[in-house]
């Protein structure tokens, strides 16, 4: 076997849709409505929850996080994927990919965590209103959340500094959008085992912990309202609990996709990631969070009253 040339990486190349040069026009054209609307829709939501009183609940604060979360997440890459696409500019520094990467997998896992804490407050909303507000008090609601961010942020630390850790050989072409860690895996020449079972261990704290929360949670949720007598009260049960469900299993099933079997042949062997993976990657990372204003707003009629309210600066009687 020929001694491999081990060579140090100052820069990378995003590839992103460099085959198709007549369609990066229409993409850009697609992302940045898309980043607006993720910008104005998830801005809205967050100062009409910090505004409108009756939005002070514990399943506004977490929702108004996880807009915040979804301004974070696109704005570490949808500008400098629009830069690219109108510029041609496909070149980022080995320091700037490495704070792409970290910001990408920060918010995608404290996401997670976020959705599962989600569903728990649904759970004691639905399950235990009578001791609600003694168990999901502000002090520990900001503790969940809390939780949440510090958990993602530690574990994209641990996952960023052991990919950005490993020497690439000579290539320095990222076949993707962002320096998203799958694809910058794909780019070292050596074993790659440790960032697998890190990876591995990551996917079960944050990937299906946060499912078994929602399962049973949701699980627990059913067989309350399936006992109730009011059929009214079922209905508005079902509609707190719809645009989450929603939400998860969109956020969820993209996830899947990517994360959920990081197989080392994928990640050491030649270049597989096809516009179809590409086009997943994207939907993931753009549609997903201007999705899920658009999807809480259109089910929730306190959210569509603070809205009204905030628009027509009248007071909600």
């Amino acid at each position: 076997k020929e001694k491999i040339n081990l060579t140090f990486v100052s820069e990378f190349l995003l590839l992103g849709l460099s085959g198709y040069p007549k369609t990066e026009l229409t993409y850009f054209a697609l992302i940045l409505i898309m980043y607006l609307v993720i910008l104005s829709g998830n801005g809205v939501l967050i100062t009409a929850s910090i505004f409108d009183s009756h939005l002070h609940t514990p399943m506004y604060f977490f929702l108004s996080n996880l807009s915040f979360l979804d301004i974070c997440y696109t704005s570490s890459s949808v500008p400098s994927t629009l830069v690219s696409l109108i510029t041609k500019k496909r070149n980022i520094s080995f320091s700037g990919c490495a704070v792409q990467m970290f910001f990408g997998f920060a918010m995608g896992s404290t996401e997670c965590l976020l959705l599962g804490m989600m569903a728990f407050d649904r759970y004691v909303a639905i399950c235990n209103p009578l001791r609600y507000p003694i168990i999901m008090s502000k002090g520990v609601c900001a503790l969940m959340a809390s939780v949440s961010w510090l958990s993602g942020g530690i574990n994209s630390a641990v996952q960023t500094s052991l990919a950005m850790r490993l020497p690439f050989c000579g290539t320095n072409i990222i076949n993707h959008f962002t320096c998203e860690i799958l694809a910058v895996l794909k780019l070292a020449c050596v074993d790659i085992s440790l960032n697998i079972i890190t990876m591995s261990i990551s996917n079960m704290a944050f990937l299906v912990l946060p499912l078994l929360v929602i399962f049973f949670s949701y699980m627990f949720i059913l067989y309350t309202i399936l006992r109730m007598n009011s059929a009214t009260g079922r209905r508005k049960a079902f509609s707190t609990c719809s645009a989450h469900l929603t939400v998860v299993i969109i956020f969820f099933g993209t996830i899947f996709f990517m994360y959920a079997k990081p197989k080392s042949q994928d990640l050491t062997g030649e270049e597989k990631l096809q516009t179809s993976d590409k086009l997943i990657s994207l939907f993931y990372g753009v549609v997903t969070p201007m999705l899920n204003p658009i999807i809480y707003s259109l089910r929730n009629k306190d959210v569509k009253a603070a809205v009204k309210h905030m628009l027509n600066q009248k007071p909600i009687q």
